[in-house]
């Protein structure tokens, strides 16, 4: 399920984003008071992480404030804003404490590490599109972080904007097989250790050739004890390195 960020109104959308809304005034006609943007934000994430993305809805969200969905539009014209701010609200716990003294590459991993996390915190983060970005506060402080590791590198505007989409996909996308995995066991009622040794043994009996047909991924599966999918964790540090092997060959001496 992919979700496009933007596809409310753009200035209600970037002034709730931007700016610290006025509430409105609560009387015997209006919303009950104790409602606020911030709370409904808030809610809207603890569906959103309780239940998954398909199951966000106005009438979840204010179901789980003890209101009816009308009284959120007071305060948020919609599910489409209310997904900008939930999405930017999500990237703002990044720390942003990167350690910048200790070099680019210690930085880039902190940064790295630091949004595997908060994806992993709210998987139906990454449903939603990168094609539009919601282009929030906490969203561009966290490319304006990367950058801001990267600059000791001195790369070309060219490698640079190379550089900074293959990290921050080379995360999603890590995090997103990762999320997949937690979420396959409880979809599926299948562990993925049963998983695995169902299909090994089937694929022993039913392709007796497969090592002399597939040698270099056997020998894979030998040398790391399982599949190259296998070991989220690890393949992500082992992967980050990779990238800032290519990122440092590429920089000036």
């Amino acid at each position: 399920m992919t979700v496009y960020a933007g596809q409310g109104d753009a200035r209600r959308s970037l002034a709730l984003l931007w700016s610290a809304p006025e509430e409105p005034r609560t009387g015997r006609s209006g919303p009950k008071p104790g409602l606020s943007v911030d709370a409904i934000v808030s809610a809207g994430i603890a569906v959103a992480d309780a239940e998954g993305m398909a199951a966000l809805s106005m009438r979840a969200v204010g179901e789980r404030l003890g209101r009816t969905a009308m009284a959120l539009y007071t305060y948020v014209p919609g599910k489409a804003e209310l997904l900008d701010l939930m999405h930017d609200r999500a990237l703002a716990e990044l720390p942003g404490d990167l350690p910048l003294l200790d070099g680019w590459r210690a930085a880039v991993e902190a940064w790295a590490e630091q949004l595997y996390a908060c994806y992993l915190r709210h998987p139906w983060v990454l449903q939603v599109s990168q094609a539009r970005p919601v282009l929030g506060p906490a969203e561009l402080a966290a490319m304006e972080g990367l950058l801001s590791a990267l600059q000791p590198a001195a790369l070309t505007p060219g490698r640079l904007r190379g550089a900074v989409a293959a990290l921050w996909q080379f995360v999603r996308g890590m995090a997103a097989t990762t999320a997949d995995t937690r979420g396959a066991a409880a979809a599926t009622g299948v562990t993925d250790e049963d998983w695995w040794t169902a299909r090994s043994a089937q694929l022993t009996e039913l392709a007796p050739d497969f090592p002399s047909r597939f040698p270099l991924l056997t020998a894979l599966q030998s040398a790391t004890g399982g599949a190259p999918e296998e070991g989220g964790r690890e393949a992500f540090r082992t992967g980050l390195a990779v990238l800032l092997d290519g990122i440092a060959a590429g920089a000036p001496a």
